[in-house]
């Protein structure tokens, strides 16, 4: 079977080996004679594979043990709203940092919880850059600072992050996680649904100091109260068992590449080897992003005219190429190249836009 040469900005590419270990326990997993997706959440099997799953995201992200990990449905945008109903106190602001999207939501569903304010933002320049920001200048009263790591549909991405030594920083992380190295330590609470990097949708992994749990009040509903999953192992109610496995098996698969030193080597080659044809395309490619913000997770960029872009897309198409098209806000062209797209797929498509450049 030929796989696709799948670009999808998510649900996205997941590794080969891990759908082929998936498919051969859909029937019969762990000898029970039932698939994974049938089994009860309540059992000794399903037990080890969340347990695994937790461990395993610990080692590849060393995530010290005054973090709980969590399991939690609704992708990342119910964390839009979990996150203020559970830190943001009475007297207190929250603060966010625009820079795609995905942060301007997540500030519209805070602002219907509590107090806001737009930190420093790049809207006004259709987000084309991460904008500069010091934590320094924050108030006392700030519940939280807000920042989404990773913008999947302007291409740009957060290099260095904000010092959190004052006030509690949180990471939406949903479309790079586990894609480079970082320090657990820098954040208070990481969330990132899972559809991009971590495995299908579905489950939404949440990452929360311990000491933070204690803002969450016992007024909120049951299954918003991030201590509902942290006291019971994100099993009060049933999880997603089948995405929790994925998840699982994606980790694993990880943790045999070499961890995310290897990881990101080979994510900023794959990232080089699209931008270096943009750069090198004397402007027939011209990118969305500013060089210093560029993302290694989505290759954003235009060409000369809309019908440029709509032959470049269709002709793509027509050579194998999968989800090639921008988000639909904005059009033009977007290569999305996580963790699990090949690099010989890189290579095609690199291949592929120089030889349209070529005839065009």
């Amino acid at each position: 079977m030929n796989r696709a040469l799948n670009f999808n900005a998510g649900p996205a590419a997941l590794p080969v080996e891990v759908l082929k270990e998936a498919e051969q326990n859909l029937l019969n997993f762990s000898n029970t004679g039932m698939g994974i997706m049938e089994l009860s959440h309540r059992s000794k099997e399903y037990q080890a594979v969340h347990d695994q799953a937790i461990a395993l995201l610990r080692k590849l992200m060393a995530i010290p043990d005054d973090y709980e990990v969590l399991f939690i449905q609704g992708g990342a945008s119910l964390q839009f709203s979990m996150v203020p109903m559970n830190l943001l106190g009475r007297g207190q602001a929250a603060h966010y940092v625009l820079s795609g999207s995905w942060s301007d939501k997540a500030l519209k569903e805070a602002d219907k919880i509590g107090e806001t304010v737009i930190a420093a933002s790049s809207k006004d320049q259709k987000y084309r850059f991460i904008p500069a920001y010091s934590q320094d200048d924050i108030p006392d009263n700030a519940a939280y600072l807000h920042i989404t790591s990773n913008n999947t549909i302007y291409g740009t991405q957060w290099k260095t992050f904000p010092s959190n030594k004052k006030t509690p920083l949180v990471a939406d992380m949903s479309s790079d996680i586990l894609s480079r190295s970082l320090e657990v330590e820098q954040f208070d609470l990481i969330y990132a649904g899972a559809q991009k990097n971590l495995g299908p949708s579905g489950v939404t992994v949440v990452i929360i100091r311990k000491e933070l749990l204690e803002r969450s009040s016992e007024n909120l509903p049951t299954m918003l109260n991030y201590n509902t999953f942290a006291n019971d192992n994100s099993l009060y109610n049933t999880p997603p068992t089948l995405a929790i496995y994925l998840l699982s098996l994606v980790l694993k698969w990880a943790d045999k590449q070499g961890g995310l030193q290897q990881i990101e080597n080979t994510n900023e080659k794959k990232a080089k080897t699209l931008y270096d044809i943009i750069d090198e395309s004397e402007g027939f490619y011209i990118g969305h992003a500013h060089k210093d913000s560029r993302s290694r997770m989505n290759v954003t960029f235009n060409l000369h005219s809309a019908d440029l872009s709509k032959e470049f897309l269709q002709q793509a198409k027509e050579a194998g190429f999968v989800g090639l098209g921008g988000h639909r806000s904005i059009g033009g062209c977007r290569a999305s190249i996580y963790n699990a797209v090949p690099e010989q797929h890189v290579e095609k498509l690199a291949a592929f836009m120089k030889a349209f450049k070529n005839k065009n």
